[in-house]
C-alpha cells in the first residue's frame, strides 16, 4: 500500500464515527427529532414498527423540517409543501429531489447509534 492509499484508508476511518443519541425512547412513535451532531443537523425519525431512520434535517426544496413531517410506513412528508421521501434511501417519490441519508442502528439497550 503506498502513502497516499494509507492516508485516504486512515481518512475514511477517521471521518466514519459512530455517535450516540441516547435512548430510542426521546423520540415517540410514528415522530422525527433533530439532533447537532459535528456541525450537521440531522433529524432521526422512530417508525410505528420500531425502526430508526437518519436524513438531513431540511428538506431540500423549501428548507422545510422535516423532523416536524408526517411519518407513514418509510416516507416522511415536508410539513411546508407535501414533498415525500423514502427514509431507507432519501429519494424523493416526485423524482424532483433527494435527501442525505445516514447510517444508525440500534443497539441492545434500545440506544441509537448514528455514523457521520
Amino acid at each position: 500500500m503506498t502513502t497516499v492509499e494509507r492516508t485516504e484508508v486512515e481518512k475514511t476511518e477517521v471521518e466514519k464515527t459512530e455517535i450516540s443519541l441516547g435512548p430510542v425512547d426521546q423520540i415517540p412513535k410514528g415522530e422525527g427529532r433533530v439532533f447537532p451532531v459535528r456541525g450537521l443537523e440531522v433529524a432521526v425519525f422512530h417508525t410505528r414498527a420500531g425502526a430508526v431512520y437518519a436524513v438531513q434535517a431540511e428538506c431540500p426544496h423549501r428548507q422545510g423540517p422535516l423532523a416536524d413531517g408526517l411519518v407513514g410506513g418509510t416516507v416522511v412528508m415536508c410539513p411546508l409543501h407535501a414533498r415525500k421521501f423514502d427514509l431507507t434511501t432519501g429519494v424523493g417519490l416526485l423524482g424532483d429531489c433527494d435527501i442525505q441519508t445516514y447510517p444508525i442502528r440500534l443497539a441492545e439497550g434500545r440506544e441509537m447509534w448514528l455514523t457521520v
